[in-house]
């Protein structure tokens, strides 16, 4: 069994979310879900067969052999974002659903093709959608769900939906530089904590920070006002994928849905890697030695789980999971000091604070 993960348990006592601000914070989800689903149920109708099917399988609407299902949908934080940043604009959250549906259209079509690109068999604990319907619907779909993701935003016809449409193509692009900057390190026997940073921000930071400024827009914020709130989003986004870097190597299959050891599997050169190479010491060395030779090894896939849990070793013994862990709490952080420049209710914002704390502290 995989050990837990104390660098994320510990970044609770220093965020400090009680019992009863957990509470409230899925309920900010569930009420995300509960208001954007039968919008994105509606978009996704409009494919035609069979890719309206096999979004409804990705989505956990149906199961493989079409039968309804009550899967997991992932957490909803987007669209919790979306109508939040409505609310801060002074609007009413209603006002920001086709930008919670837009924003999670374009980050489950990054999901298909990424899931397709990494070989992950597995997602919310299911078989991914390329490997029950093949690849080229799992690419079909991912596509489809980002030209919906437009349609949905231009079709109100409004000067604010477009201004919408192109924070969230900017986003896009940013996401889509994401990944090719994630596939090109795996190939790499050193990456620096910079560049893994610059990756990140774009591959999880960018969507995160449109998210939290679509809806804002939609409402009639100013630039300013979005500006801000995506530089909350963006540095939640970096927080968000630093929690996701643990996970990724220690993370309990039984909650994260993925393999142990998941992201070593991948080759990834994720933030616990990067620093723990970065770090220097014996640890450091030994590492940066297995890893060289795995990336010419042909039988990687092989690995026994002792090889994958000695380099999880090396990588904790050389600093790299606290250093993680601190990242996690620093961007936190500087997500929470953006929201002081931006004029909303008192509510809103301690609702922005708890969705940041939820972030830091979760173990899915």
């Amino acid at each position: 069994m995989n050990p837990g993960n104390p660098a994320v348990e510990n970044t609770a006592a220093s965020v400090g979310t009680a019992g009863g601000e957990q509470a409230d914070t899925l309920a900010l989800l569930e009420r995300g879900r509960t208001l954007s689903t039968p919008v994105l149920r509606a978009a996704v109708d409009r494919l035609a067969a069979p890719m309206d099917t096999v979004a409804a399988y990705h989505f956990g609407w149906i199961d493989a052999q079409g039968n309804p299902a009550d899967g997991d949908g992932g957490k909803a934080v987007r669209p919790a974002l979306a109508l939040l940043s409505a609310e801060a604009a002074g609007a009413s959250a209603e006002v920001g659903i086709p930008g919670a549906v837009a924003v999670e259209l374009v980050h489950n079509f990054s999901l298909l093709h990424d899931d397709l690109m990494d070989g992950d068999e597995q997602r919310r604990h299911r078989d991914t959608v390329w490997k029950v319907h093949g690849s080229a619907l799992a690419i079909l779909v991912g596509d489809a769900l980002f030209a919906l993701a437009n349609e949905v935003l231009l079709e109100l016809g409004t000067v604010e939906a477009g201004r919408a449409a192109r924070r969230l193509t900017t986003a896009s692009r940013k996401l889509i530089d994401g990944q090719a900057q994630d596939i090109s390190y795996e190939h790499r026997e050193r990456v620096s904590v910079e560049e893994c940073l610059e990756m990140e921000g774009n591959k999880t930071g960018a969507l995160l920070a449109c998210a939290v400024s679509i809806g804002a827009v939609l409402g009639g914020a100013d630039d300013r006002t979005a500006d801000k709130l995506e530089e909350y989003g963006y540095h939640l986004g970096l927080a968000f994928q630093a929690v996701d870097d643990l996970l990724g190597i220690w993370g309990d299959p039984d909650a994260t849905g993925k393999q142990t050891w998941s992201d070593l599997r991948q080759r990834k050169k994720s933030l616990p890697v990067v620093a723990a190479l970065a770090a220097g010491g014996p640890a450091c060395e030994e590492l940066a030695q297995l890893l060289a030779a795995d990336a010419k090894s042909n039988d990687f896939e092989n690995f026994s789980e002792e090889e994958f849990a000695h380099r999880a070793s090396l990588i904790e013994a050389a600093g790299g999971r606290q250093w993680t862990a601190d990242e996690a709490r620093r961007q936190h952080a500087v997500a929470i000091r953006a929201l002081d420049d931006v004029n909303m209710p008192q509510r809103v914002r301690d609702q922005l604070v708890a969705l940041a704390d939820f972030v830091v502290v979760r173990k899915r």
